[in-house]
């Protein structure tokens, strides 16, 4: 039986870490799950998208 690689056990959900990263003026909010929020100007908006999409 092969094992497998990595943290999480079989069935559980991969966890989402979000962080953001600055393009040029804009500021936005990636997830290690793939999801990317809109672009913004303010980072404070950028890290509620975050933590909007962690509690989703």
């Amino acid at each position: 039986m092969a094992q497998q690689d990595g943290p999480e056990a079989p069935g559980d959900a991969p966890e989402h870490l979000t962080t953001t990263v600055e393009q040029g003026p804009f500021c936005l909010a990636r997830c290690t799950c793939g999801w990317r929020g809109p672009a913004r100007r303010a980072r404070s908006q950028a890290r509620t998208d975050a933590k909007s999409h962690t509690a989703a």
